[in-house]
Parts: C-alpha cells; structure tokens; sequence
C-alpha cells in the first residue's frame, strides 16, 4: 500500500499518541449527554447555563495561536465550536495534552469527546468552553475540505473545492455523508418516508411480514433473476424479482392485509432510474379492488408527501408535482390514443410490429402482444406524465396476475401510477381463479419458450395455494428508491441509495 505524504504524517501522529500513553482507539464507552444541534438552538444569551455538557464527534475545523486554540465538532445533528485553553484542560503543571496532542497530533478528521459549559464567544459564536478533552478515533486519511466564501456582490455563501465528483461520492459515500450535508438530509428524509408509510398502515390494522429472499422459483414479476445454489441441498435458487407470490399465499392463509418493505433484485440494465437491487413495498388487502387501492394510495401519499416535506406540492427540475388526491385516471389503449392519434386496442401481434416499425420503435421476434403494448406506451406516453396520473386497464398479456376486468373483454384490472414521467406504483386487483391462473402461466411458458428471457415461470405450489381459496384482494407496488427521488428532487437513483451498484474499482 502506497502512502501520500499526508497519510504518512498522520500515521507518525498516531505512533506519537502511542507512545505519550494515549490510546488513539480507547475501548471504554464515552458517554455524550448532549448534541450540536440542541445545544445550539437552547443557547439564551441572557441566561446562559452553567450546565456541563459532554459531547462527541469529528473534528472538522482547527486553527488557533498560543495558549487558545479553536475547532469546530460535528456530530451527527450538525456542528459546534470548541474554545480549547490550555489551562483548561491541562489545569496541573503537565500541559502535554494541549501542546503535543491538540497543538501537533489532531487533525481534521478526528474523533474527539470534549466536556464543557456552552458560552458565546465576543464574535458572537456559540461554543463549548472545553474543560475536558478525550481523543477517541485517529483518521489516518485527511478528509477533502469544503470550502465556502462569500460573493462580494451578493453577499451570498458560495461552496468551492467541493467533493462534488459522482464516482467518487458513490464509491465513498461514508466521505460523502461526512462532507456534504445535503447528502445525509436526502437519507433522513428516505427514513421518514418509510416510517410515515409503516405507520398509516399499521394505522390500518395491516401486518407487517418478512418473506424469502432466496427462493425456489422466480415469480411475481417479468423479470430476470440472479442465480445462485444452494451446496447442502444441491439445488439452484434465485434472488427474488418480486414477493408478491408469497403475500399471496399469506392472504390465503387468513391474514386480511399483509406488507413488507424489502429488497428485490433484478439482473437487467441500470441507468438514473435503475439500479439491480431496489427497495419495493408491496401490500395485499383482502377483499379490495384496484379502484378501492387507488383511494388508498391518493390518501396514503399525500400523508407522506406532507410529513416528510411540511406540504403535498414538491419540486422536481422544472415541474412543481402535487400529490394532493384525486390522480388523473386514464386507460391504457386511451393514453397510447391521446398522445399518438392511433387506436392499438384492435391490432394483432403482427400489427403491433409493423405499427412499432413505423415509429422507430426497436422490437424483437420474442415479443408477444403485450411486450409490444408495453414499448409502444413507454415510447410515446411515458414522458408526458408529469402531475400523478393512474394508468389504468392493462391488456390482459401484460399483467399474468391481474383479475380480467368486470366489464371490458381483453383487458384486466390492473393500474400504474406515473409521476415526473416515472412510474413508481403498480396495483391489481388480484387475481384468484386457480384454473384461470393456471392458464396465464402457461401463456408464459410460451413465450419462454420464444425466448424471452423475462417471461414468469409457472409455480406450482402458489397455484396449489389458490385451489385452496384467496378472497377478493387487491395487492400494490411501490418504489421507495423512486418515491424517494419524487420527494428529494433528485433525478438519480443513485443519488437515494446508499450504496448504490458500480463497475469494478479500477
């Protein structure tokens, strides 16, 4: 391992720490009684307390002359000024630990725990007089320094020298979070949304369940798995596309609403919107229908819309996108018509490539009818759903899961909901009808057999749980990592995901 100069310097530093008998990564628990945020927001400057306050975090600022040296903390609510005096800290005649350990051996990056009574200092910042000084965690890498001036015209606060590069953040989103506050903001608010979504439907009386991640077979999407075996019981299993499959059989087994926030993982492409391991919440409610979840979802979103941003309105680039209810609803054979002129509803599969041909619309010999639907409509009509739009009576060759639709002959009751051009919510009212269902599974089994790869498999243990009897259900879909772009304002998957997949580092 090649060092840089700095690194080498840190590392003789944290031999120093050794050898002056300061361990630089103690065991014991330090205790923190407070942080930078509430210390700060509590501050009266006509009655400042003489309360003494400990409290920890990284070291992110240190300059100073003499016998005062200052530094700015951050932990993980935001940052505070430290007033260190020598005499403070080192009251005996030893003074070691202020002028080799704080004057020479600390460095921005640091972890330090500090005891001290808060006071504003003649400038007017509020700060920690330090009385005691533990050091808690050597870095031995510098962090890369932010840095902020102010525009002499404006009078505004401008960043430079920023951590700014993506391949770098997402590689290193541990020097990311530490750098740059917008980024942490964007994670806390992914939290809240989820947590908001928990409670309205625990609110409701649903349960939440965990399902299998490795399964047997790959269902409840059209999707390409991950393989992987199974050494002890010599058999292939797959990371799971959806679990819709197995919230079913949970309805079956007389639980009348089931959800699960959950990872799933798809082996296909990744652009802005798409990465191979995604977070999905799916929810299953007995005796429901798709217009019934439609009701659901309007309220439940502009709940979390409102406790996560203080409003239903939220902007994204250039459109300003309202989740108050009621969402447009439009069918799909109408959407393709509205927004190209043509009426697909009647065509045949041959039809439908000749039609795709003509727009320019790439297909192969392994699409059946609804694939060709489904690149049609995200070629012409995706883009131009911006405010929150259901999309909603699906050809029944798309959706091997839905219900067929009570009225319309061809289709089945099934809706999306597009937002910013991006769907992030899929519904059906579910399918029960074990022999109908059987068939539908086989219609895919034809299409694998065409060659498309994406094609469901036919589980036979779920259509077993059917025989058994499901009751009238409704089951949704929705992105997290998709909802969380829609309430952030960002346009990159990348950007709400922790750790989002990469090539290889070079």
């Amino acid at each position: 391992m090649q060092l840089n100069d700095q690194e080498i310097v840190r590392r003789e530093a944290l031999e120093r720490l050794r050898e002056l008998g300061i361990n630089p990564y103690p065991a014991e628990q330090f205790h923190v009684s407070a942080y930078a945020k509430d210390v700060v927001d509590s501050f009266d400057d006509e009655n400042p307390s003489e309360e003494q306050f400990s409290m920890a975090g990284r070291i992110m600022i240190v300059r100073g002359k003499g016998k005062v040296s200052f530094a700015e903390l951050q932990d993980s609510t935001g940052r505070i000024q430290l007033f260190i005096k020598r005499d403070n800290i080192c009251p005996d005649e030893d003074k070691t630990l202020y002028d080799e350990v704080v004057k020479k051996l600390l460095d921005i990056g640091d972890f330090v725990g500090v005891k001290g009574e808060v006071f504003k200092t003649k400038t007017g910042e509020i700060s920690i007089r330090v009385k005691e000084f533990t050091f808690l965690s050597k870095s031995l890498k510098p962090l890369p320094i932010v840095k902020t001036r102010t525009n002499p015209e404006t009078g505004e606060e401008e960043v430079y020298d920023a951590f700014t590069d993506p391949e770098l953040r997402y590689r290193r989103r541990y020097v990311d979070l530490v750098v740059n506050n917008k980024v942490k903001n964007i994670f806390l608010k992914r939290s809240r949304i989820i947590s908001s979504m928990r409670n309205y439907f625990n609110e409701q009386g649903w349960i939440e369940v965990e399902t299998p991640i490795l399964q047997p077979i790959h269902g409840g999407a059209a999707a390409r798995p991950f393989v992987t075996h199974h050494n002890s019981l010599d058999i292939p299993l797959y990371l799971r596309i959806a679990n819709e499959l197995y919230l079913k059989r949970l309805i079956v087994g007389g639980f009348d609403g089931v959800y699960e926030f959950g990872k799933m993982f798809r082996n296909e492409g990744m652009d802005r919107t798409h990465n191979p391991e995604f977070t999905a919440m799916e929810i299953y409610v007995a005796y429901k229908d798709y217009i019934w979840m439609m009701e659901m979802v309007e309220e439940c979103l502009e709940r979390v819309t409102r406790e996560v941003t203080g409003d239903t309105k939220v902007t994204i680039g250039e459109n300003i996108i309202d989740f108050k209810g009621p969402y447009r609803r439009l069918s799909m054979y109408d959407s393709i018509k509205e927004y190209t002129g043509v009426d697909v509803s009647d065509m045949n599969e041959e039809q439908l490539r000749a039609q795709c041909k003509t727009w320019h619309i790439e297909v192969d010999n392994t699409m059946g009818k609804g694939k060709l639907i489904d690149e049609i409509f995200g070629e012409k009509v995706e883009d131009n759903l911006i405010q929150p739009t259901y999309i909603t009576d699906y050809p029944i060759e798309m959706t091997p899961l839905a219900k067929k639709h009570r009225s319309k002959d061809g289709l089945v009751e099934r809706f999306e909901l597009f937002v910013n051009g991006k769907e992030i919510a899929n519904a059906y009212s579910e399918l029960n009808d074990p022999i109908d269902q059987r068939e539908r599974f086989e219609e895919q089994l034809k299409l694998a057999a065409r060659g498309d790869e994406e094609a469901m498999v036919l589980d036979e243990d779920f259509l077993r749980a059917l025989e058994y009897g499901m009751p009238p259900t409704s089951g949704l879909g929705i992105g997290i990592d998709r909802l969380t772009m829609m309430l952030t304002g960002e346009t990159s998957i990348q950007e709400v995901l922790f750790f989002p997949q990469m090539k290889p580092e070079k």
